[in-house]
């Protein structure tokens, strides 16, 4: 584990925005006009997708994919000027948060401006072209870092932008080394000691794939050598398979309790439900209740917390990579008082140091949560497909208040009637 890493990250909420689909103008300052409220959401850290020039040769779609970066030390034109990047960022840091932008290092476009300027930094297949190890990634070329000067301008590159921002989202960390990661941690840090470090660390099954064909593919275990916060993909298969009825939800709950253990003790995970790269939440499970439920329990498990634009509006439409897709804001739906009060509820200190544990009743699909220290105790209870029985808590008779919505609650006989609302209650000992 990186040993800097700040556990207060545990109670952070990002909110994630791509510039092109966020406004009609599809522009920094267009992003700007919505910070406020964004902020009052309750959110931590702006993370922006790329921000970069995007690469014409060989593009996906007709604008191109965000991930195909031209030139590493520029922003995307088409969003504005750097003045009005830095703009926005000023803004976000008058309001009180923090921003991290996309660091894309494992490939380039294929028109990159390193491409032009040093062919030399790049992998090559058997032929001697260029190309990408593994993946569909046509419009991309792989980067080598056996050449250790491309280690040097990727480092100098991190420096640059972290005179602007606060920290950086790594994508797909795991296909690039863990040393060039460390070195490039230390470096950074040694000059901005808060910097934030967010690998995007990959599926089990892809980081197979990487290492059966001799590749670089590290696991959640390596990537804290160097990160502070890794993906949830080591178990986001076992979430999927709940989701779509294939497996229980103790097994869900195992493998939970089970990540809980494997990695060091403050180990932080970005908790999600969808993500530009995952179907919108609202696509999966239609039912109100049921939704407010598993948005209640993201808030509440151990980690930071993702919010992907849109997810607020109950967004059903992933927005294209590719095209102008903009972010549906007229719905008609809207949990925005229910994410408040989750905020509000996990700024309290027991969610970063806190003894964490999972249960469930697997027969009416509820999870049971607590944290407990010396002298507090915090409970929560999730009825995720929305079921109402009669469940047995660890809780004396008698009434209590849920921290969610201040409604009271009844135990009787040591058991307490859901109402299909999830609960979040504290204790004093």
């Amino acid at each position: 584990m990186a040993i800097n890493t700040n556990i207060n990250l545990r109670n952070q909420i990002i909110y994630c925005i791509y510039v092109r689909n966020h406004s009609e103008e599809g522009t920094f300052k267009g992003v700007q006009k919505d910070l406020k409220r964004i902020k009052e959401l309750g959110t931590d850290i702006i993370w922006f997708m790329p921000i970069h020039p995007i690469g014409v040769e060989g593009k996906k779609g007709s604008l191109g994919c965000p991930y195909s970066i031209k030139d590493y030390r520029k922003v995307n034109e088409e969003y504005g000027t750097m003045d009005d990047f830095k703009e926005v960022v000023d803004e976000i840091h008058n309001l009180g948060m923090k921003c991290i932008i996309d660091v894309v290092y494992n490939h380039t476009s294929l028109d990159s401006w390193l491409v032009k300027n040093h062919i030399e930094y790049f992998y090559k297949k058997a032929d001697g072209s260029l190309g990408n190890k593994v993946g569909d990634w046509e419009d991309v070329i792989d980067l080598d870092y056996n050449n250790k000067e491309l280690w040097d301008y990727q480092i100098d590159t991190l420096k640059m932008w972290a005179e602007i921002v606060d920290g950086f989202r790594c994508d797909v960390a795991s296909l690039v080394p863990i040393e060039f990661w460390e070195k490039a941690r230390k470096e950074i840090n040694s000059l901005y000691p808060e910097c934030i470090w967010l690998s995007e660390s990959v599926e089990p099954g892809y980081i197979k794939l990487n290492r059966k064909q001799g590749f670089v593919g590290h696991s959640d275990s390596e990537i804290y050598k160097a990160f502070d916060i890794t993906y949830d993909y080591d178990i986001l298969g076992f979430f999927n398979k709940y989701i779509d009825g294939k497996i229980s939800l103790s097994n869900y709950i195992d493998i939970l309790n089970f990540q809980d253990c494997i990695y060091p003790t403050n180990y932080i995970k970005l908790r999600f439900l969808e993500n530009h790269d995952q179907p919108r939440i609202k696509s999966r499970i239609k039912d109100e209740e049921q939704l407010k439920n598993i948005t209640a329990f993201l808030y509440f498990q151990k980690g930071t917390t993702l919010i992907y634009a849109g997810q607020e509006k109950e967004n059903v439409i992933r927005p294209n990579l590719f095209e102008i897709d903009k972010v549906n804001w007229n719905t008609g739906y809207d949990i925005s008082e229910l994410m408040q009060c989750l905020y509000k509820i996990k700024k309290d200190q027991i969610f970063i140091e806190g003894d964490y544990t999972l249960e469930c009743d697997n027969d009416q699909d509820i999870i049971i949560g607590k944290y407990e220290t010396e002298d507090e105790k915090v409970i929560g209870i999730f009825s995720i497909r929305g079921k109402k029985p009669n469940i047995s808590v660890e809780l004396q008779d008698g009434k209590y208040l849920n921290l969610i919505d201040n409604s009271e609650l009844q135990v009787n006989d040591g058991k307490i009637k859901l109402s299909g609302k999830p609960i979040i209650i504290k204790l004093f000992k």
